[in-house]
């Protein structure tokens, strides 16, 4: 099988090049290549390169700076996948594509379902729906891929910023009243591998789908456990939201309800403490 991913040092993209099982052959694309703040390269991209499926694990994801780029994300979050989406339909393949907990509002208590309806606190959550709009308004075979609280031991993510403080610090105050699910993106790209592979062979359902790790957790528990399994002694100080400001809104409730991807393509929430401590171990 032919994979064209979209993205080659991100998180995603990194595990999908670690995860691509034998036999297949997957064409990783960075920036030099297909530049998403150019929608137009990226279809012909698409085009040019014979694929069985195409994989989006390229995105702007700087929620902060957003605010002040929201053209920008925008391009890259939203018009780009959808002229991916549009070129993969155009060549008969299927298109993936990884979106986020940010479209919805937070509000409730409640585990968000993929048929919720959607309201997006800030500009990257705004562009990110506006990706997801795009893939579906293409027509094709696709599948959206809703995550969150997404690690690794490459790239910025919370794991490694709590590592990195926890090295000069002997406490640390961190938000508690934000809850998801934290996500290796080893996982993602497992799951990603796995629904290409279903929808090429035509077993697979199109739609829209939430995978995020298990249990749901804070921010503040979420740091208390990366300083327990890498052996640092750090206490963790719980904050609400309002003592740590920032430009953009983020969620209270990012908790996902991921049943759908249980029943049509017969994949279970990751536990993500056994993705931490993985990543605990390569990092080290």
């Amino acid at each position: 099988m032919r994979i064209l991913v979209f993205g080659r040092t991100g998180q995603v993209a990194g595990e999908l090049q670690r995860r691509c099982p034998d036999g297949w052959r997957m064409i990783a694309l960075g920036r030099d290549e297909a530049d998403l703040i150019q929608p137009e390269r990226c279809a012909r991209a698409v085009l040019d390169h014979e694929a069985d499926a195409v994989i989006n694990a390229a995105a702007y994801t700087d929620v902060d700076r957003a605010e002040d780029e929201e053209a920008i994300a925008n391009l890259v979050n939203g018009e780009a996948p959808a002229a991916m989406a549009a070129a993969a339909t155009m060549k008969g393949i299927p298109f993936l594509h990884v979106s986020s907990d940010y479209v919805f509002d937070g509000s409730g208590s409640d585990a968000w379902r993929p048929d919720d309806a959607t309201g997006p606190l800030g500009a990257y959550g705004r562009s990110k729906l506006l990706g997801e709009q795009g893939v579906r308004a293409a027509g094709g075979s696709y599948a959206i891929l809703r995550t969150s609280w997404v690690f690794s031991a490459q790239g910025r993510n919370f794991v490694k910023t709590m590592l990195r403080l926890g090295e000069t610090r002997d406490s640390i105050r961190v938000v508690s009243d934000q809850v998801g699910g934290p996500t290796p993106a080893a996982d993602i790209a497992t799951a990603l591998l796995r629904i290409a592979a279903a929808l090429h062979a035509g077993v697979g359902q199109t739609g829209t789908y939430h995978f995020s790790g298990a249990p749901d957790v804070s921010w503040a528990d979420f740091a208390r456990l990366i300083f327990e399994r890498a052996n640092m002694k750090v206490k963790v100080e719980d904050i609400d939201s309002a003592g740590y400001p920032t430009k953009a809104r983020r969620p209270a409730n990012s908790r996902l309800d991921c049943h759908s991807l249980k029943l049509k393509h017969g994949i279970d929430r990751p536990d993500w403490r056994s993705g931490l401590d993985d990543v605990l171990g390569e990092i080290v």
